[in-house]
């Protein structure tokens, strides 16, 4: 954008500087006539030239508009244009103004073999007005049009050197910054790809996730309700095959107890469902009330906290958390005989941790086997969740010492 700019800015003098510097040229000529141009015949030599000029920038401003670099029109525009200068300079002195015009249009007008000779006829008129004027009055003059001359030369040497190193310096800029856009280009390409692959695999964690559920479901029906069930018939029909009214009492007492615990067992399981956990509320809060519901049914004092900044995550990040929580904390109340839990949820820059801690028994990770009998669930299938959302699972604990159980999960924000 800013070289875009600068070469507007540019073609803007190229179009219109040459009518000011004629301009001035004329000014200083006719204010300097008496002196400079004393008869009549220079006086009318210089308006002609001067006309000529001006019909020469005319006829360049109107056809010459198109040429975009040198070419054969260019280098006759330039070559006319520095002879009109050169016979002015010879003249008058002052129309050197005019002849700067021939350091400005070197380059975008001529082959690149002319541009030194350009240059060093613009430098010659320069050189010659300075020192006096053309022709150089006597060997003195001459000397002075000569040095004045080699210094032009030397300065003309200088810049080219200057220009040159600041275009190779301006070409690796632009080299550099094709570079980063190639570069930002296919960064967006591969987040856009991440993107993606993120969306299939929570896609795919949610089919894989309905499918634990049923299975989680059915073993749990089968382990609880369906045996509590089955208690309770066996219990009635003691009942029902029985005469004496005491036996029948204490059987009709064992069949409510079965009852109230499969209906406990029952709201357990849909409770530990965590779609419906998270229907009207956040993680951290799906998480504190689970904890909360855990520690009143089980009796042992657990504390949740959370660090870090909280956001809303993907459905599927924050339905999976809740699930290894269920599993962690109903592992510890299976197994650990724990006294104190504390589970705690930790926002950091890429990813959500989820820790639970107790004071409990501990065991031997080396030593466990896969459970084959409720579908893979315990500290495989808390691994096998997190690992459908990109996360992971690690398990430290030691006989008589707790056990820590720790999630990670990659921070997938809330799709809005």
């Amino acid at each position: 954008m800013a070289h875009q700019h600068v070469e507007a800015r540019w073609q803007s003098f190229l179009r219109w500087g040459p009518y000011g510097l004629l301009g001035f040229t004329a000014v200083f000529m006719v204010a300097t006539a008496h002196f400079l141009a004393p008869s009549a015949a220079e006086r009318w030599a210089s308006g002609a030239l001067l006309a000529a000029a001006l019909l020469l920038q005319l006829w360049w401003g109107r056809e010459g508009r198109a040429h975009s670099g040198p070419s054969t029109a260019g280098t006759v525009y330039y070559t006319l244009r520095w002879g009109l200068s050169f016979t002015l300079s010879w003249l008058n002195p002052f129309a050197a103004f005019y002849a700067i015009l021939g350091y400005f249009g070197a380059e975008r007008l001529l082959p690149r073999r002319l541009v030194p000779w350009g240059l060093f006829g613009t430098a010659a008129i320069m050189a010659g007005s300075q020192s006096g004027g053309l022709p150089p009055d006597g060997g003195a003059g001459w000397g002075l049009f000569g040095a004045i001359l080699a210094i032009h030369i030397v300065l003309l040497w200088v810049f080219s050197q200057l220009a040159a190193y600041e275009e190779k310096r301006t070409q690796v800029h632009m080299d550099t910054i094709a570079e980063l856009e190639q570069t930002n280009t296919q960064l967006q390409q591969a987040l856009d790809e991440n993107a993606a692959l993120h969306a299939q695999l929570l896609l795919q964690a949610r089919e894989a996730g309905v499918a634990d559920e049923r299975r989680r479901l059915a073993a749990e029906l089968h382990d609880t309700i369906a045996q509590g069930l089955t208690g309770i018939i066996a219990q009635l029909q003691v009942v029902q095959n029985s005469d004496d009214r005491a036996l029948a009492e204490q059987h009709l007492g064992r069949a409510a107890d079965l009852a109230r615990h499969s209906l406990g067992e029952a709201r357990r399981s849909v409770q530990n469902l965590g779609p419906v956990a998270l229907e009207h509320q956040g993680l951290s809060e799906a998480l504190k009330e689970t904890v909360t519901e855990w520690a009143e049914r089980t009796g042992v004092r657990a504390q949740f906290t959370v660090t870090g900044t909280a956001e809303p995550l993907h459905e599927e990040i924050e339905g999976t958390l809740v699930r290894i929580a269920q599993e962690a904390l109903s592992n510890t109340a299976r197994h650990a005989a724990a006294s104190r839990v504390g589970v705690t949820l930790s926002y950091m820059d890429d990813e959500v941790a989820l820790d639970v801690r107790d004071d409990g028994a501990g065991f031997d990770p080396g030593t466990v086997r896969p459970r084959s009998d409720a579908g893979g669930f315990g500290l495989d299938g808390m691994r096998a969740r997190a690992e459908r959302v990109a996360g992971s699972v690690e398990v430290e604990s030691e006989p008589g010492h707790g056990t820590a159980v720790s999630a990670r999960v990659p921070l997938v924000r809330h799709e809005r």
